[in-house]
C-alpha cells in the first residue's frame, strides 16, 4: 500500500497531456515491460545517467513506485552512471516533500539511502554507482538512458537486452539559484508523470 501523501501526488499526475512526441519516446519501454510480463519473466530496468546523482535516481524510484501502484509484479528497478559521485541531497529533499520516508544507512562522500514509499514494499536502496556495479543486474535488463551525455557516451551497455533513450533535462542547471527547489520538484513530477503513463499502458 503506497503511502497516502505519495498516492495523492500520483492522483494529480496528468498523463493525458503528454505530447505525442514523448509518448513515442516512451513506447519502447512500454513494449519491453509488456513483453516481459507476457512471457512471465522478471522485469529489470536500469536507469543510467552520467553521474547517477539526480535523474537516474528519480527515474529508478518513480518506476518502482508506479509498478507497485499499477500492481505490475516482478519489477526490479536500478540506477547507475558512467562514473560514481553521490545522490545529490536535493533529490532526497524533493522526495521527502513528496511523502517518501528516507533513512540514511551510511554516511560519507557517497551515502546509502533506504527510500520507503509503501508500508509493505521493500525500500529502494539508492547510492551512486556505475551502471555495471555488482549491485546492478548483469544481464536480462533494459538500459534506460536518462541523459544525453550517457546516451551518446555509452552506445553499448554490456548485458542489456534493450537500450532505451528517455532523456530528461538536468535540474543541476538550477543548483544554487532561487529556483533550485522548484525545478527539482518540477523534474521529479515530470519523471513521475511519464513513468505513470508507461505503467498505465501495461495490460
Amino acid at each position: 500500500m503506497i503511502c497516502t501523501d505519495i498516492k495523492k501526488v500520483i492522483d494529480t499526475l496528468n498523463i493525458e497531456n503528454l505530447s505525442a512526441e514523448r509518448q513515442s519516446i516512451l513506447q519502447p519501454l512500454i513494449d519491453f515491460i509488456q513483453q516481459k510480463k507476457n512471457d512471465q519473466q522478471d522485469i529489470r530496468l536500469n536507469f543510467i545517467c552520467t553521474h547517477n546523482s539526480r535523474r537516474s535516481h528519480l527515474s529508478q524510484i518513480w518506476a518502482q513506485v508506479m509498478a507497485s501502484h499499477f500492481n505490475i509484479k516482478n519489477v526490479f528497478c536500478y540506477s547507475g552512471g558512467t562514473e560514481t559521485t553521490a545522490m545529490f541531497p536535493m533529490v532526497a529533499e524533493t522526495l521527502i516533500h513528496t511523502g517518501f520516508k528516507i533513512n540514511t544507512l551510511s554516511d560519507g562522500k557517497n551515502p546509502v539511502y533506504a527510500i520507503k514509499f509503501s508500508k509493505n514494499d521493500h525500500p529502494i536502496i539508492c547510492f551512486s554507482k556505475t551502471y555495471d556495479d555488482p549491485f546492478n543486474p548483469e544481464s536480462k535488463f533494459a538500459a534506460v538512458m536518462t541523459c544525453s551525455n550517457a546516451d551518446v557516451g555509452c552506445p553499448f551497455i554490456p548485458g542489456a537486452e534493450k537500450r532505451i533513450p528517455i532523456t530528461f533535462e538536468d535540474p543541476k542547471a538550477f543548483d544554487n539559484t532561487p529556483f533550485q527547489k522548484e525545478k527539482y520538484h518540477e523534474r521529479s513530477i515530470q519523471i513521475a508523470t511519464e513513468l505513470c503513463y508507461v505503467f498505465s499502458q501495461i495490460k
